[in-house]
């Protein structure tokens, strides 16, 4: 057993000062590496999320980072990796109070997130200044088309559709309204944005800011979407009780309904109006949590023709 005092640094988050305790214990043989959680981690129980209902709520990429470490050390001492990983947060459940955990119908704590293992200090106004310096530079470069994302999996996708190496990557966050009012001064060619289905229904209902802070996808006026595009009352109903945005996209993908393609167009026209008249080619890509292209929108002046 193990334990650390979590330091997000500076980056808004509850879990900041909390105890974090692992505990590892042998499995039983050809059980390979299984995940409990501990006191105050919490048990999904609806559908929509990236682990099946059941599982403790320790996402897929630590459930990696800490699989690879327990691999590396039993290939070592040439040990089968059949190893059970605890996880438990003491305060765990007064602090999933503060998230939004319970809607999510995450019972019982928090969940142990991550991507890297490493914190990136977080200030909005430094997050915006970088966005401005990455569009000066793209501009000094002679760049003609730069693309706008909202994570790494949008953009080593968005790079392989479109064919851009890193330096035209713009690392907007969840900031796409500080990109593109930067960009209405200080233009570029083309600028195509790129992100997960959760984070581009925002923006398409019209959220320049895309922090979770700042609210919830709305899946009553995704459902209504839904029905405009002639998917089933059932489907309909469905989505306006659905857990999460992904969970109404597999809706959607079920009946065979365009649903990323008209958010993406919807994204786009809330996109081009805070460009306003500047002389920019706009574009939107929409990712699933695998990287899979499930939606774009139509570019002017190209062959893209906005449906998969």
């Amino acid at each position: 057993m193990a334990s650390v005092v979590k330091d997000a640094g500076d980056d808004p988050d509850v879990t900041d000062g909390a105890v974090i305790v692992a505990k590892v214990a042998h499995g039983p043989p050809g059980s390979g590496i299984t995940f409990k959680a501990g006191d105050g981690v919490g048990i999904i129980t609806k559908p929509g999320l990236p682990l099946p209902v059941g599982e403790p709520a320790i996402n897929p990429a630590p459930r990696r980072m800490m699989a690879a470490a327990v691999q590396q050390i039993a290939a070592r001492y040439g040990l089968s990796a059949d190893v059970a990983i605890e996880i438990a947060v003491p305060d765990g459940r007064k602090l999933a109070e503060r998230t939004w955990n319970p809607r999510l119908g995450i019972i019982g704590g928090i969940s142990i997130l991550g991507t890297t293992g490493i914190v990136v200090p977080y200030s909005c106004s430094a997050w915006i200044h970088s966005i401005r310096r990455g569009i000066d530079v793209a501009r000094a470069s002679g760049l003609r088309h730069v693309l706008g994302c909202t994570g790494r999996t949008s953009e080593l996708a968005a790079r392989a559709v479109l064919g851009l190496g890193a330096e035209a990557v713009i690392d907007m966050g969840d900031f796409v309204g500080g990109m593109l009012k930067y960009l209405r001064r200080h233009p570029i060619e083309r600028v195509t944005v790129a992100g997960g289905f959760a984070k581009m229904s925002k923006l398409a209902a019209g959220d320049l800011d895309l922090r979770a802070a700042r609210g919830q996808v709305q899946k009553g006026w995704l459902a209504g979407h839904l029905a405009a595009l002639g998917a089933s009352p059932q489907a309909v109903r469905q989505a306006e009780e659905a857990n999460t945005a992904i969970e109404i996209l597999a809706l959607a993908e079920a009946e065979h309904i365009p649903l990323a393609a008209r958010i993406a167009q919807q994204a786009q026209a809330v996109a081009r109006a805070a460009l306003g008249a500047a002389p920019v080619r706009l574009d939107v890509l929409i990712f699933d949590r695998q990287g899979r292209l499930v939606g774009r929108s139509p570019c002017p002046g190209s062959d893209n023709a906005g449906s998969l």
